[in-house]
């Protein structure tokens, strides 16, 4: 039996974009990545309500069940409601969704649109889900090549969305699992920046799976950012399997790494501190034990100025005493005596209750950020809700 190991997720407006109309849906053994289209913020509605439709217990059953009911009720809510409204009216989505069947070691998969599904075995990348677009529709034909279809300029043209139409026909199907599989759904702000080639490397080549997202919308805002960007990821391992400790040894803050200050490295040290104590002859020890202890010293001072200066560098969001979505230097923890790691910089006008479920994780979760993805999180907020 299959379990998902671990899971992350990251969303971002890209640089040419004001607004953010992705949406992303996450909760083990769930993932749905949503790419809403329309004006007037309609597509930015359109993902939210495909979103939404899995934020719900899962029926009994094979999960290809499931995934049919939640795209039907998807399709039904996002037309009734573009029906109901003029200004949104012809609203869509894309909806890309996996269900890890661990029992029975599968994944089932639901697609419709453009944004994609991959799972990563080994050192292979596969796609699992086919462009519901028309350039992929004229590569299928013959009539464009692998090449041509990558840079057509009608590329972002889909033909299959929910919402537009009353019904709609997903394709549903089932993939089989193993233990270190990583699948990876992603929008196409991300496909359409970074080559399968590129999204291997930094699939297989991250240290985790949260630095592998962040990569993966680093490098397609780097390479232009066209369109909004959500990648979510996660990794399969076997039921029972024991827990590997981790090959690089914790560092004791972001300075204490320039620092060289490993944790296993001093632990070395000691342990040759005692080697050595034991062999000096005894009318050294006095004199070599004071430098010893001197040397101890500086090693946790140095500590302990690397550990104050990363808490300088480390940024999170959360919510302060009036409900606000808060900025914070600092760690997000208290310590007794009422000592706090962190101090506000900032607090929006934006409620934490009036973010969007699919966002508000990256407001309570207190994800440690650095200062530039910290402001740009809470200013894409604050866009999304219309706060200058």
């Amino acid at each position: 039996m299959l379990r998902v190991a671990d899971h992350a997720y990251r969303t971002d407006t890209g640089r040419q974009r004001r607004v953010n109309e992705d949406a992303y849906y996450v909760r083990a053994p769930v993932f749905v990545v949503a790419d809403g289209m329309g004006g007037a913020q309609a597509g930015e509605v359109a993902s939210r309500i495909a979103a939404e439709a899995f934020d719900r217990d899962l029926p009994t059953g094979r999960p290809e069940a499931a995934l049919g009911e939640a795209f039907d009720s998807a399709n039904r809510r996002i037309h009734e409601h573009a029906a109901r409204d003029e200004s949104q009216a012809g609203m869509g989505t894309t909806l890309t969704a996996a269900i890890v069947d661990a029992e029975n070691e599968e994944v089932a998969i639901g697609h419709v649109g453009d944004s994609r599904a991959y799972r990563l075995r080994g050192s292979k990348l596969e796609r699992l889900t086919q462009d519901h677009s028309l350039v992929e529709e004229l590569r299928r034909k013959g009539q464009l090549t692998d090449e041509q279809a990558e840079e057509h300029p009608q590329r972002s043209i889909i033909t299959r969305a929910l919402g537009p139409e009353a019904e709609v026909e997903p394709d549903i199907g089932t993939v089989s699992a193993r233990p270190d599989d990583i699948y990876l759904l992603c929008s196409d702000g991300l496909t359409t920046m970074v080559g399968e080639e590129r999204i291997t490397q930094i699939l297989r080549g991250a240290t985790s799976l949260d630095a592998a997202v962040r990569a993966l919308v680093d490098e397609a805002n780097r390479a232009g950012g066209r369109d909004n960007i959500t990648a979510v990821a996660f990794r399969l391992e076997e039921v029972g399997a024991p827990v590997v400790e981790e090959e690089h040894p914790t560092l004791v803050g972001p300075a204490a790494e320039a620092e060289g200050l490993r944790s296993e490295e001093m632990r070395r040290a000691a342990a040759a501190e005692r080697r050595g104590r034991a062999e000096q002859p005894r009318a050294r020890r006095v004199l070599v034990g004071a430098a010893k202890v001197l040397g101890v010293l500086l090693v946790v001072g140095a500590v302990g100025f690397g550990a104050w200066y990363g808490n300088r560098q480390i940024w999170f969001l959360g919510t302060d005493d009036a409900g606000r979505v808060a900025l914070y230097r600092g760690l997000p923890y208290d310590l007794p005596l009422g000592i706090s790691l962190y101090e506000e910089r900032y607090a929006s006008p934006i409620q934490t209750s009036s973010v969007p479920a699919e966002r508000r994780d990256s407001v309570t979760g207190h994800e440690l950020r650095s200062r530039s993805d910290a402001v740009s999180l809470i200013e894409d907020l604050q866009r999304q809700q219309g706060v200058p």
